[in-house]
């Protein structure tokens, strides 16, 4: 897979004999999507505003930070909002589920732990994110729905559509799966919302900075300065979607960075991290919650936050007040 991801990002020999397939990928998922808006496929909409945050390309772009941010954000405007996630990579043998902080990440999966961390609402995590967020309505008294990674779950009607985008990657080289990164045609962009930029936003574009904030030990939970391994050599571990941002973070603070990549949602054991030497063990709070359970003295995790385009917050109030209205 990382093998094939290299090529995703060029237009070489490998790219061009798998364009093909990419073809009929983004032929089939144009044609899905077409289905549910003619209604011959029929999305369930709900009696509260949905807010989707999703992107068109496979692999992180930074949408778990922002859905944190936008949770929060909507606790200020005196919502109670809630949350529904896939849970990807859970092996829970029943749905939906109830996320908490001290929830069992091989259960519902990282990214569902780390938003109920953080979020400070209601989080449930299913692959039905329909059912997810009729619980969330049900059992939680929501009054709004954030649904992450939710922008290919057509089922689910929403009234805000949020797509994620990675400043340094963009929409690699163009093509669909399996031969490029693409979820879904570019011109599926010119549907949404908004259009965030973790990164450098263009024109028309929302820009979103993920914003350092500390270190933390595993073992104890001690708060370290970000500048606390400045100068060192340090083991970097990257199970996530775009690893190389990770290490590119770490040496901006100045970190001499042995690197360490997995694949996204990486199920860590004891031997992942077993290095013969003492050098700090450095990773993303993502990477982190996994290897809880076999955490030593070395480990620490890198903690971030999004700061946002204040732009998205008026679209989402606007958006808000529209639904309210009946408009």
């Amino acid at each position: 897979m990382d093998w094939l991801e290299q090529h995703w990002y060029r237009s070489g020999l490998v790219s061009n004999l798998l364009a093909p397939l990419g073809w009929v990928y983004c032929l089939m998922a144009t044609l899905r999507r077409g289905l549910y808006r003619s209604g011959m496929l029929r999305s369930e909409r709900l009696p509260i505003p949905v807010i989707v945050v999703g992107n068109i390309t496979v692999g992180g772009t930074g949408k778990t930070p922002l859905v944190i941010y936008l949770a929060r954000y909507l606790i200020t405007l005196g919502y109670l909002p809630g949350i529904v996630t896939r849970g990807y990579g859970g092996r829970s043998s029943t749905w939906p589920q109830d996320v908490g902080s001290d929830s069992e990440p091989d259960l519902i999966g990282d990214e569902p732990l780390l938003l109920a961390r953080h979020a400070s609402c209601p989080v449930v995590a299913d692959p039905d994110r329909v059912r997810a967020a009729r619980r969330l309505l049900d059992a939680h008294r929501c009054d709004v729905v954030l649904a992450d990674d939710g922008l290919q779950h057509y089922r689910l009607a929403r009234d805000l559509e949020i797509a994620v985008i990675d400043g340094a990657r963009r929409l690699g080289n163009g093509r669909c799966l399996p031969a490029g990164p693409l979820r879904e045609l570019p011109g599926r962009l010119a549907a949404v919302d908004a259009r965030v930029v973790n990164g450098v936003a263009h024109p028309g574009e929302l820009g979103m900075a993920l914003m350092v904030t500390a270190f933390h030990r595993l073992m104890g939970g001690q708060t370290l300065s970000a500048d606390h391994y400045r100068g060192q050599r340090v083991h970097a571990v990257a199970g996530i979607g775009n690893p190389q941002r990770f290490f590119a973070t770490l040496r901006g603070l100045g970190v001499t960075v042995i690197e360490h990549a997995f694949p996204d949602h990486h199920r860590y054991t004891r031997a992942d991290v077993a290095f013969d030497d003492d050098l700090p063990i450095l990773m993303t709070e993502k990477d982190a919650v996994k290897c809880q359970s076999f955490a030593d003295a070395r480990m620490a995790y890198l903690a971030v936050r999004a700061q946002v385009d204040p732009g998205l917050e008026e679209l989402i109030m606007r958006k808000l007040k529209e639904r309210s209205s009946g408009r």
